[in-house]
């Protein structure tokens, strides 16, 4: 599943693949949005990522568009 997730005063998103389901990240993004804590998960190259809960400005979970070449 995609996830791209804004960053306050970051001038790009993160765009990330990860085999997280919705409802598990989901799950992630709102403890660490209510506690104040940390949005960590691994992506699908197993890279880890981190983010404060507190710097989030929006998140969107999608499925993502694989294999989209030329116009539509």
């Amino acid at each position: 599943m995609e996830v791209k997730i804004g960053v306050q005063h970051a001038p790009r998103e993160l765009v990330v693949e990860t085999e997280i389901s919705p409802e598990d990240f989901e799950a992630q993004l709102t403890e660490a949005v209510t506690s104040d804590g940390i949005l960590a998960f691994t992506d699908s190259k197993g890279r880890r990522i981190a983010v404060p809960g507190s710097k989030i400005a929006y998140v969107e979970i999608g499925t993502g568009a694989h294999g989209t070449v030329g116009f539509r």
